[in-house]
């Protein structure tokens, strides 16, 4: 592992994720009540001892930063070890990331210092947990060009990603981005293998790539749209598909959309989780600055209407006081307060947010610093929620934006 270099691309606009990313890039949307997307795909590095990672960043990139400054800032320089955010800084020319690919081009001279032999490549958006060594070893072992991990999934949910044709030893003979008609596994008609955006490269194959990537003007500069379908014509590139220790595909999850972040939160809280966050022999890391533990007041089952502050089905934060309301099958971040009589449902309630007496909360994402006024309603009347400029989905979700105002 220490011949290799971890790229992790960090600089999406995340546009279908807006209001959340109005503010902050996608990566660094909080998630799962403590911690940001991005710890997830780090804390898979620190976990399978990956300790020089470059952060490609770009888009409102100042949260993502000071997050990383904050939490993942321990590793040793002296020793060769380092996460590091590197911006835009044009010097290959004087414009900014056209793509993927373009974003590592712009970046050889940099990654060319650590001299790596190997250059692992991540997405910072992806919620999952993967022990990277075995595709690495697979990747050296087979003396491929450049390995791809994927997974099986629906031939109809292949439409939403980049998608792989391979022989019987797992060689990759076609790619293809969102094909309408995803081309199957062999032997399985109904699946096919869906590329997860890890891929794995030899240095200099990879730079050779890339400059003459960048030499074509009509190229979008991605690797899945222009590198890899290129690369499969003339080079070895291999699949690997990810299993967890039971033989079965690992849970991974693209958190691009609103829907689908809401989705990945939703799943934290059943009882037994495909994504155990409580599994300490690999822990996701996030920032937490020092607060006190929940806390949860008043049990007053005689009174009319009731006043008992608890949850059910909930992940709730620290510093959090669930003060005489009810939570329900919710995720609640740091520092959140619930007001007595109140009642939220089948909702993500980032930190620093207050919800008023009697107020009804569900179906919502309620973003950071948002204090709903008391006896007010999210997700209950559509054309309210309107009226008061929240976003509404067509799912039926309702997203109070960060820092928000409600006019009473």
């Amino acid at each position: 592992m220490q011949n290799v270099l971890t790229l992790i691309l960090a600089g999406g606009k995340g546009s279908r994720l807006e209001p959340l990313t109005l503010d902050r890039s996608k990566p660094s949307v909080p998630f799962g009540g403590i911690y940001r997307i991005i710890d997830f795909v780090l804390s898979n590095c620190i976990n399978s001892e990956l300790r020089r990672v470059l952060l490609l960043t770009q888009y409102k990139a100042a949260s993502l930063d000071r997050h990383i400054h904050l939490q993942w800032n321990f590793l040793c320089r002296e020793l060769g070890e380092f996460i590091e955010v590197l911006p835009p800084q044009q010097r290959v020319g004087e414009h900014w990331y056209r793509g993927t690919a373009d974003a590592v081009y712009q970046n050889i001279y940099t990654i060319e210092q650590a001299d790596p032999e190997t250059i692992l490549i991540l997405s910072g958006d992806h919620i999952y947990k993967m022990d990277y060594e075995p595709f690495l070893s697979d990747h050296l072992n087979s003396n491929a060009d450049c390995t791809i991990a994927c997974l099986p999934v629906q031939r109809e949910e292949g439409r939403d990603f980049g998608v792989m044709g391979v022989d019987s030893e797992s060689w990759v003979q076609r790619f293809e981005e969102k094909p309408d008609d995803p081309f199957p596994i062999p032997g399985d008609s109904s699946r096919c293998l869906a590329s997860m955006g890890i891929y794995a490269f030899k240095t200099s194959f990879l730079f050779n790539e890339l400059c003459r990537d960048a030499a074509l003007p009509k190229s979008s500069h991605d690797f899945g749209k222009d590198l890899l379908p290129r690369m499969i014509q003339k080079s070895q590139v291999r699949a690997f598909t990810v299993k967890d220790d039971e033989n079965n595909p690992i849970y991974w999850r693209d958190v691009g959309t609103i829907d689908s972040f809401y989705e990945a939160n939703m799943d934290l809280i059943s009882v037994e989780p495909k994504l155990n966050l409580y599994d300490f022999s690999w822990p996701i890391r996030g920032y937490n600055p020092p607060m006190p533990p929940p806390k949860f007041v008043f049990a007053d089952e005689e009174a009319t209407p009731p006043r008992v502050g608890h949850a059910i089905d909930s992940l709730i934060g620290p510093g959090s006081i669930i003060s005489g309301g009810k939570v329900t099958r919710s995720v609640v971040s740091q520092s959140v307060r619930v007001e007595s009589y109140s009642d939220v449902q089948d909702s993500i309630l980032f930190s620093g947010v207050t919800i008023g007496r009697n107020a009804r909360v569900r179906n919502a994402i309620v973003d950071k610093n948002v204090q709903v006024p008391d006896g007010f309603t999210i997700g209950y009347h559509r054309e309210q929620d309107l009226m008061n400029r929240l976003t509404c989905t067509e799912s039926g979700l309702v997203i109070v934006p960060k820092d928000y105002h409600f006019e009473v």
